[in-house]
C-alpha cells in the first residue's frame, strides 16, 4: 500500500448514501454495497484499483447481509505506486472518525 515508492496524490473525506440498494433483493445487499462503494471511490478519484481496509468492510457488514447501514462515511487516500513509466493511482478506503 504505502511503500517507498508511493506518493500521496489525494486525500477526501466521503458520505456516500447506499440507501437505494433497500430497493433489490435483501439477500445480498452488503455484498452489493461493497461493490457500490468500490464503483464510488473508482468513479470519483479516478484510481486503477481501490483497496477497501477491513474496518470499512466489517462496518458493512455489522448488521448482517440484508441490512447495511443507510450512509457510510469514509476518508480516501489515493496513493501514486510504481515507477515513472509505470504509474498506477490506488485508492485506500478507510473508516472516516471526525464528526
Amino acid at each position: 500500500m504505502a511503500d517507498e515508492k508511493s506518493t500521496i496524490v489525494l486525500e477526501r473525506e466521503y458520505t456516500v448514501s447506499l440507501g437505494p440498494l433497500y430497493y433489490g433483493k435483501r439477500t445480498n445487499r452488503a455484498a452489493r454495497a461493497a461493490r457500490r462503494l468500490g464503483m464510488y471511490v473508482r468513479r470519483h478519484t479516478k484510481a486503477d484499483r481501490v483497496v477497501i481496509t477491513n474496518d470499512v468492510n466489517n462496518y458493512i457488514w455489522s448488521r448482517g447481509i440484508e441490512k447495511p447501514p443507510r450512509y457510510i462515511r469514509i476518508l480516501v487516500r489515493v496513493f501514486e505506486e510504481g515507477e515513472e513509466e509505470e504509474k498506477e493511482k490506488v485508492a485506500v478506503v478507510f473508516m472516516s472518525h471526525s464528526k
